[in-house]
């Protein structure tokens, strides 16, 4: 077994705080899984075999609408599990979005099995799933307010410097915004068009350059 293997759980504060037979049931019947970027991890009228625990790189979890426009629900970063899959494995249901590597992956795959027996035998390890599940529920509820309520240049803003990471320059396109906040491309376009009008940011071909982030963050809210 290898370092990784040996300790994965102790990356996880609710798993560190299991006992010590629950801890050694989890990593012996656990295996390392690495996925490449650009992987479908999994999708829509599928059934989950495996709980997942991120250990390292990104997964983007979207939905799809009967006509074809996407929403980004929300991502998986390294030391989370994804809620979709801990509603499905709960409720013995497929999958209703899908999930992509954004980044190469690595994870902790537990099979379906382990999970049910750790559920329903371990309190730590149940109160570590729902905790885990209410909080992404509540992410939810929120980006499902800011969609319905929230004006789309506050929304395009925010996500301007989230996506930025500090730096200047955003290598992104009008599609991958319009996915990213659940809306038309053509939307998106028109909102950056505006943006660029303001003189607070610059556009060229799959990149956008941020040249007033003080007024983008004004406008987010980020300064109040």
């Amino acid at each position: 077994m290898t370092a990784l293997a040996e300790h994965w759980v102790d990356r996880f504060p609710g798993l560190a705080r299991l006992d010590p037979e629950t801890k050694q049931l989890l990593l012996s019947r656990s295996a390392i899984v690495t996925v490449p970027k650009d992987t479908t991890i999994f999708g829509p009228g599928k059934s989950p075999e495996n709980m997942l625990f991120l250990l390292d790189g990104t997964v983007r979890v979207q939905q799809t609408s009967e006509t074809g426009h996407e929403i980004v629900l929300y991502r998986i970063h390294a030391g989370q599990s994804c809620v979709l899959t801990t509603a499905c494995l709960l409720a013995y249901e497929d999958y209703t979005a899908e999930g992509i590597a954004e980044t190469p992956v690595k994870a902790a795959a537990i099979p379906r099995a382990v999970f049910d027996e750790l559920v329903a035998t371990s309190k730590s390890f149940r109160d570590f799933v729902f905790a885990a599940f209410s909080k992404r529920i509540t992410d939810l509820f929120l980006m499902i307010d800011e969609v319905a309520f929230q004006r789309l240049d506050v929304r395009l803003a925010d996500k301007l410097i989230e996506l930025s990471g500090g730096k200047e320059v955003i290598a992104t396109t009008h599609q991958k915004l319009s996915v990213e906040l659940g809306t038309a491309r053509e939307v998106i376009s028109r909102q950056l068009q505006e943006f660029q009008r303001r003189g607070w940011i610059e556009q060229s071909r799959g990149a956008i350059s941020l040249v007033n982030r003080a007024e983008l963050e004004a406008l987010a809210g980020h300064n109040s």
